[in-house]
């Protein structure tokens, strides 16, 4: 993880930024917090960021426009915040790739355990736990690079994942062929347990099956396990 790194708050109440950008700063992050999607391009403009916390509920252009811009500029890990109840659009915000979500009213000490996870996704640029000498994992001509936190298809050409979608991929072929629970993935990937509406590891899945070219009504590679979970139907090289 950098050391201070700068976090963009963008978030339209002001109790809210200002309390973040104290809390936070005493955490030794640096903060720049503004309150509408106007000011945040503005910011972005001005300076370089390593986490984006935003608010879908924001006037004018919504937080989920602003999410699409973001993803636009580059992979710069979000993590939502959103209002109880607004189940749909925080699936969207799955879907448009950000890394994390958390419902208000919220503890800010479990937004900046979030931000820390996410963040230490997003800057761990090798897995210990692997060979120094492996380069990667290959599985149906696909090829997972942990070093350099990448997946190439078989042409060898790299598709674009989020820290998410590369955590999730990565748990799933490090246990391939065996069935992974939803509960199972989010704690792998999250540290935390599944609520009964939460629904972001079935987004999740069903975007990194869109990008390894797995029709998802008859998924080949990862396979629903009715009432079970996911499960990734390879054979697994490690190279």
């Amino acid at each position: 993880m950098d050391q201070n790194p700068h976090i963009l708050v963008i978030d339209d109440d002001r109790e809210i930024r200002d309390l973040l950008a104290r809390f936070l700063e005493k955490q030794r992050f640096r903060v720049t917090a503004v309150r509408d999607g106007k000011e945040a391009r503005r910011a972005w403009l001005n300076g370089h960021y390593q986490l984006v916390v935003l608010d879908l509920m924001l006037p004018g252009e919504s937080g989920l426009d602003l999410a699409r811009w973001l993803r636009g500029e580059g992979d710069i890990p979000i993590v939502m915040l959103t209002a109880m109840g607004e189940e749909t659009d925080r699936i969207i915000g799955l879907e448009l790739g950000a890394d994390d979500y958390l419902s208000k009213p919220f503890n800010p000490r479990e937004l900046l355990a979030r931000i820390r996870a996410v963040l230490r996704r997003s800057g761990d640029q090798s897995d210990t736990r692997l060979d120094p000498s492996m380069r990667g994992f290959k599985f149906n001509d696909w090829t997972l690079e942990p070093a350099r936190r990448r997946l190439l298809n078989p042409e060898g050409v790299e598709v674009a994942l989020t820290g998410g979608e590369y955590d999730l991929l990565l748990a799933l072929v490090e246990r391939a062929n065996r069935v992974l629970t939803r509960d199972m993935l989010l704690d792998l990937l999250r540290g935390r347990q599944a609520g009964p509406f939460d629904r972001a590891i079935d987004v999740a899945v069903s975007r990194l099956r869109r990008k390894l070219e797995d029709d998802g009504r008859n998924a080949q590679l990862i396979k629903t396990v009715r009432g079970g979970g996911y499960v990734l139907a390879a054979t697994v090289e490690r190279v």
